[in-house]
């Protein structure tokens, strides 16, 4: 699949009907690790919201605030006020902590391959611009990438959308998603499962 690196492409997670906006409810019982994933996806995405449209992929680390703070008690003097009160109320409360260095040239599968993260990393999210395609319009994609990419940014059914993937080593992922048409916060689309693909793509990054 292509991206701001390469040839955008059709992805396999258009916003569905189905889709409830915003992170999911906490669970009865307390907080659980996927909700605060979710809560940290639909931040990374909101963050890469301020900085406008047409961006390259942004990759993050997610790392637990409390653990992070009992290796370096410090920490809670450089952190905002309320990320620390947030991580003492959930245990599982995620930092978001992007990778300056991350670059695609080419395919952004290809480029997430190339990732491998230390055990103290919990997590990881990506965020990246994609065009999609309804299904019969797919079909008909020239294979020559020059020319694919005419009919992709020139197609009147496309639709420009924001892609938000997270997961974490114990196997729960959460996507948000925005479409360019309905910019803003109240349309982002959230769900487990909505970006299968890069679901998976970064799940093999935390593999050891």
């Amino acid at each position: 699949m292509g991206d701001d690196g390469g040839m955008p492409q059709p992805d396999d997670a258009a916003p569905t009907p189905a889709s409830a906006p915003g992170p999911d409810p906490v669970a009865p019982g307390g907080p659980t690790p996927r909700h605060a994933l979710a809560l940290a996806v639909h931040e990374v995405e909101a963050h890469a919201a301020d900085a406008g449209w047409d961006a390259p992929p942004r990759l993050f680390a997610l790392v637990m605030t409390a653990g992070a703070l009992a290796a370096d008690p410090t920490l809670a003097d450089r952190l905002p006020s309320d990320v620390v009160a947030a991580s003492g109320a959930d245990p599982h409360h995620l930092l978001s902590i992007e990778q300056e260095g991350f670059a695609v040239d080419g395919d952004l599968e290809d480029g997430l391959a190339r990732v491998a993260w230390p055990p103290t990393v919990d997590g990881a999210a990506l965020v990246v611009e994609r065009i999609v395609l309804p299904p019969a319009a797919e079909e008909d994609v020239p294979e020559d990438p020059d020319a694919a990419l005419d009919y992709l940014t020139s197609h009147p059914d496309r639709q420009d959308v924001r892609l938000a993937v997270g997961v974490l080593r114990d196997g729960s992922s959460w996507c948000a998603v925005r479409s360019r048409a309905h910019d803003a916060a109240t349309d982002v689309a959230g769900g487990p499962d909505l970006v299968p693909g890069l679901v998976t793509a970064l799940r093999a990054t935390l593999e050891d």
